[in-house]
């Protein structure tokens, strides 16, 4: 092949893979963020089932779990049998598919000389 036929090829090949790296860099940022929140989700489950299990109200744990994963989360608390359940949720959006509910559970079993409040 000559010069002359070779003109504006790597422009065009520019042009074609552009967009597709452009979608991967896209899908990539999204999954990495979604794994950012996640382990902060789980962070803030984890110190909310330990207030929880050292007695604390539904409330504090509510603020133990937010000061730990940010805000807004959603908090619940669900106590029984010698164990705590603290449950942390958050919206995250995902571009292409809108927002999607991310759900972290931690379980702590009730310390002996406090209970569960």
């Amino acid at each position: 092949m000559d010069k002359a036929s070779d003109r504006g090829a790597i422009t065009v090949e520019l042009a074609l893979a552009l967009p597709a790296v452009m979608v991967l860099l896209a899908v990539l940022l999204t999954a990495g963020a979604a794994t950012v929140s996640k382990v902060s989700l789980a962070g803030a489950a984890r110190a909310g089932a330990r207030a929880a299990a050292l007695g604390e109200d539904d409330s504090a744990v509510r603020a133990a779990a937010e000061a730990v994963g940010g805000s807004p989360l959603v908090v619940g608390v669900v106590r029984g049998g010698g164990l705590v359940r603290v449950t942390c949720g958050r919206q995250l959006a995902v571009p292409p598919f809108g927002s999607r509910l991310a759900n972290v559970e931690a379980v702590a079993m009730c310390e002996p000389a406090r209970g569960c409040g």
